[in-house]
């Protein structure tokens, strides 16, 4: 335990009250990493599979739905805390390789984590998924502290470009058994085939079996989405007025938003596939959204309202992890004849009080308030989870 984080970085200032623009902790980070996570809460855990309204739901294959936002928001949100964990310490020469050590090492326990959390309860090694989200989150992480700490900005923005250009030909133009370039269907890209030649279709998602929606060759483009937030992190912290950083984040955030959308006959935005027009059109929608975070609580000074989002995103790994494994939990435990406890739960707490969709939100609703009060605990206590 202790205040250092993945999830919430140790840097100069206050956690609690606002930041002055460009330097010290970023109170709306914290606030935008919490939504980011109640989302995830929101959308991962319903009553049922079966009812669930349509914005909490992932786009069936192209296109996009307020779920496939949260992802790489917060893949954005762990670009621009790289800048705040790291920033300010290179400039007063530190050393980078121990803080590059820091760093792997913190990248490696957030993959465990995500095995662990992928295995639980019964670890079957031989069909256990490999690929997820923590692991991602992992991957990402470390390959853009990596950049952010032996390369300048310029690299950094060239490292972005290939990224996401390079990602594009790749899909479009190279083939492989059972592979047609550029038809971008399910199974059929060039990273479905990466993710059963290298891990076997044993060790991919089960929903899918023949390719991962967090497999190698889309980690790609997602380091691409956590730079973006490096490229935000560096603007805010450039000493520039708050009415200037402000209205910046708001048109590069819409510059890159009608970008994505451009890009999307050509190379469909599609969460799964985690295409290079997907990176830009949500990166956009990222820096759109922590402005209007930024304004309201760091410049504004604004921030009660976003006070359960900061306790969340001041134990993010945590929330999501401990979340993760009691959904786990509630569906191995049986009751009755042999009936899932959550299955129970529902059906005799939630269904009596609404229709099938809305007894569905409201359990999930119900499951975020849940970890919301456990996290409030550890807020109160300083207990913050680390990795």
């Amino acid at each position: 335990m202790g205040t250092t984080t993945l999830d919430s970085p140790a840097v100069a200032g206050s956690a609690s009250v606002p930041a002055r623009p460009g330097s010290g902790r970023l109170l709306s980070l914290d606030i935008f990493r919490g939504i980011a996570v109640a989302g995830m809460l929101l959308v991962n855990n319903p009553g049922t599979w079966n009812d669930i309204y349509a914005p909490l739901r992932h786009a069936e294959w192209h296109g996009w739905t307020p779920t496939d936002l949260i992802f790489p928001f917060f893949l954005f949100i762990v670009g621009v805390s790289i800048v705040y964990a790291f920033a300010g310490r290179t400039a007063a020469g530190a050393d980078r390789h121990a803080l590059l050590r820091k760093s792997l090492w913190r990248a490696v326990k957030l993959f465990a984590l995500g095995l662990i959390l992928s295995g639980f309860p019964a670890y079957h090694i031989a069909t256990m998924r490999i690929p997820g989200v923590l692991q991602r989150i992992a991957l990402a992480f470390a390959v853009t502290a990596v950049l952010f700490l032996y390369t300048k900005l310029n690299t950094q923005v060239i490292s972005f470009a290939v990224l996401l250009l390079g990602y594009w030909a790749l899909q479009a133009l190279v083939p492989a058994p059972g592979v047609l370039p550029g038809l971008y269907e399910k199974g059929a890209d060039l990273g479905g085939y990466v993710d059963r030649a290298v891990l076997g279709t044993a060790h991919l998602y089960s929903g899918s079996k023949t390719w991962d929606p967090e497999g190698l060759l889309s980690t790609l483009p997602a380091i691409a989405t956590c730079l973006s937030g490096v490229f935000v992190g560096l603007w805010l912290r450039s000493g520039r007025p708050a009415l200037e950083l402000t209205n910046g984040l708001f048109v590069a955030g819409w510059v890159a938003v009608v970008v994505g959308l451009m890009w999307h006959p050509l190379f469909p935005i599609n969460k799964s596939l985690w295409t290079s027009s997907y990176v830009v059109f949500t990166s956009g929608l990222a820096c759109i959204s922590l402005a209007v975070c930024y304004w309201l609580a760091d410049i504004k000074g604004w921030h009660r309202w976003g006070k359960p989002f900061q306790v969340f995103g001041m134990n993010a790994i945590a929330a999501f992890f401990l979340s993760g494994l009691g959904a786990r939990l509630l569906n191995i435990i049986k009751v009755g004849d042999g009936v899932a406890l959550k299955t129970w739960i529902f059906d005799h707490g939630y269904l009596p009080l609404a229709s099938p969709i809305n007894a569905s939100l409201l359990f999930a609703i119900s499951y975020v308030l849940l970890w919301l009060a456990v996290m409030w605990v550890f807020y109160k206590k300083r207990i913050f989870f680390k990795v």
